[in-house]
């Protein structure tokens, strides 16, 4: 491992021509400068510079070696100062459950970044350690605090080609019979089915997914139809979105953090910033 010292005297034997002056610049003895270009020489292994009565003159291997030089020491000069800068960012680490609106989390994003200065912001997968959570007020753990972001509606997806496409609106009897995909965890699908249940009709459920996005693939792919909130698939010209009458049904999107334990600084920021 070449020695930075060693760099530093060659530099200024480079740029000063001599070695008398590069070693006043140096703030070293001349013999010292001198023992240290023979020690880079013989790291290197080839000489530097040749020597004459007028000073020294670069070789083309110093002429190689002094951009990269250069370069080396001032990014071991700059080192300390991005570590500091480092050290006193702000950070802040969000699990993130999936099935979200990627506009709306971009969104919420942008507010995050743009209230938090100098932010180390990661995003990690929803079961991993984080300082709080984005998900849904449903999910709620009893020692959590939840803090709303924003409201999510359910509404009937279906493929643009299908009979149901066209209409203005849509009651629950007349999903009597159809086949529906079901998302077990899922709250509206568990109002619609109560609802349809109370006047002895029900749902033909003709397949289960575990989340959102893959009863949207199953929706897609001819499966049947479901309900989807309506952030999930504000990207998808393949959907139609037909108007329920009937009870709202939404979902609640926020951030869950611990209740029993001191908040994250840059948290409690964040959450000051947004209430």
């Amino acid at each position: 491992m070449i020695d930075l010292r060693l760099l530093r005297f060659f530099i200024a034997i480079f740029e000063e021509k001599n070695i008398t002056a590069a070693a006043q610049v140096c703030h070293v003895s001349q013999p010292s400068l001198s023992a240290g270009l023979k020690q880079l020489e013989e790291e290197l292994g080839g000489a530097l510079f040749s020597r004459s009565k007028r000073g020294v003159q670069a070789l083309d291997s110093a002429h190689y070696l002094y951009p990269l030089a250069i370069k080396l020491v001032e990014e071991a000069r700059l080192l300390p100062k991005l570590f500091q800068e480092k050290a006193t960012r702000q950070k802040l680490r969000i699990a993130v459950m999936p099935d979200l609106s990627q506009g709306r989390l971009a969104i919420f994003l942008k507010k995050v970044v743009a209230m938090v200065a100098r932010l180390d912001l990661e995003l990690v997968d929803y079961h991993s350690p984080a300082d709080c959570r984005l998900t849904l007020d449903a999910l709620r753990e009893e020692d959590e605090i939840f803090f709303p972001l924003w409201e999510e509606d359910y509404v009937l997806c279906v493929p643009t080609e299908h009979e149901f496409s066209a209409l203005k609106s849509i009651k629950a009897e007349q999903l009597h019979g159809f086949d529906f995909i079901e998302c077990p965890p899922c709250e509206a699908h568990q109002q619609t089915i109560g609802l349809l249940a109370c006047n002895n009709m029900s749902l033909n459920l003709v397949a289960k997914a575990e989340s959102k996005s893959l009863v949207m693939s199953l929706v897609l792919a001819g499966f049947g139809i479901s309900f989807l909130p309506d952030g999930l698939i504000e990207d998808e010209p393949r959907l139609e979105q037909v108007p329920f009458d009937g009870p709202r049904m939404f979902r609640r999107i926020g951030l869950c953090y611990p209740s029993h334990q001191s908040v994250a600084p840059t948290l409690a920021t964040l959450v000051r910033e947004l209430s």
